[in-house]
C-alpha cells in the first residue's frame, strides 16, 4: 500500500529547496526501486518508521530498521528494497535545489546511509508537507518549499551514519549483559530496565537477544532460575518448596511447581527426592 503526491517541477526554481514528490509506503513486501545511475534527477531521503529493509551500496547489502534513513544524491544509482518478512513502513520525499549539493558536504552530509537518534519530529515535519500537497497543490509554492526545508533541517539535527557493524556490536552488548542478568535471575524481571542498560527500546532488546542467544528474554530468565532452585533443593534440604520458590522469584508455590514441571519433567518435590536417593 501506498500514499503519495506529485509535484510539477519549478524552471526555473526561485527557491533554495522544493518538493518533487512526497509519500509513504506500508504494509507491501514488493516494495523495490532499482534506478540507474543517471536516471533520477532529484535528491532522496527515505526513513523508516516500522518494519525491515535492505539499501544495496557499492556491491554490499546494507539491512535496515525502524530509524535508519538513507539519502541519494541526483544521478546516483538507487537500489532498495523491502524485507518480505517485515516490509518496512517507509517515508520518502523527493526534492531538489541548485545548492543543496554543496549545502549538505559543507556539513559533513557525504554518506548514504544514517540512523536518526531522534525522529519524532522529521515525521511531523513530513506529514505537515504531505498534507500541505494533498490540500493545497501547487497554489502555495512558498509554503511547499519551507516545509521541504524543515523535512531536512530535522533530518540533519538527528542523522548519524550508520555504522556497518551495528548489530555485531548490539549483539557483543547483550552477551555482556548475561552474566549480570543470570546473578540478578531471581529478581522481579522488568523488561525495560534490562532494554535501558544498552540504550534500546524493549522490542529492539528482544530482538537483539533472542538473535543473540536463540530465545527470548524471559525464557533466559527463566532458565537462570530453574538453575538456582535445582541447587538450592538439594543444598537446602530443610528449606520448604514455598520458601525456595519464592527465593527464586516465583511469589505462588503453584506457578513455580508448573514452570518447574515443564522444564524438569517432574515437581520439584519429586526431583529432590529422586536426587536424595541417588546421591
Amino acid at each position: 500500500m501506498f500514499r503519495q503526491i506529485m509535484l510539477p517541477t519549478l524552471q526555473p526554481s526561485p527557491y533554495f529547496i522544493f518538493p518533487e514528490s512526497i509519500g509513504f509506503y506500508w504494509d507491501n513486501p514488493q516494495h523495490s526501486v532499482d534506478r540507474a545511475e543517471g536516471q533520477w534527477s532529484t535528491f532522496s531521503l527515505h526513513f523508516i518508521i516500522e518494519g525491515k529493509g535492505f539499501v544495496e551500496k557499492d556491491g554490499e547489502l546494507f539491512p535496515l530498521q525502524k530509524g535508519d534513513a538513507f539519502l541519494y544524491v541526483p544521478f546516483q544509482k538507487q537500489r532498495y528494497y523491502s524485507s518480505k518478512e517485515d516490509p518496512w513502513d517507509i517515508r520518502w520525499v523527493h526534492f531538489y535545489g541548485g545548492k543543496i549539493k554543496e549545502f549538505l558536504y559543507e556539513r559533513g552530509f557525504h554518506s548514504n546511509l544514517w540512523t536518526l537518534h531522534r525522529w519524532s519530529e522529521l515525521d511531523e515535519a513530513f506529514e505537515a508537507l504531505l498534507q500541505e500537497a494533498e490540500i493545497h497543490g501547487i497554489l502555495r509554492p512558498a509554503k511547499l518549499s519551507s516545509l521541504t526545508y524543515a523535512i531536512l533541517a530535522e533530518f540533519m539535527s538527528y542523522a548519524l551514519p550508520l555504522a556497518p557493524n551495528r548489530g555485531i556490536e548490539s549483539m557483543d552488548r547483550i552477551l555482556k549483559l548475561l552474566p549480570l542478568m543470570q546473578k540478578k535471575a531471581c529478581e522481579p524481571f522488568l523488561l525495560e530496565e534490562w532494554a535501558m542498560q544498552i540504550g534500546v527500546s524493549t522490542h529492539y532488546f528482544c530482538k537483539l537477544f533472542r538473535k543473540s542467544t536463540s530465545m527470548t528474554p524471559l525464557s533466559f530468565i527463566t532458565l537462570c532460575r530453574m538453575q538456582f532452585a535445582k541447587q538450592w533443593l538439594i543444598e537446602q534440604t530443610m528449606v520448604n518448596i514455598k520458601d525456595i520458590a519464592e527465593r527464586a522469584g516465583y511469589p505462588s508455590a503453584s506457578y513455580f511447581n508448573q514452570r518447574f514441571l515443564e522444564h524438569e519433567g517432574m515437581t520439584p518435590s519429586e526431583y529432590r527426592s529422586l536426587y536424595t536417593k541417588n546421591a
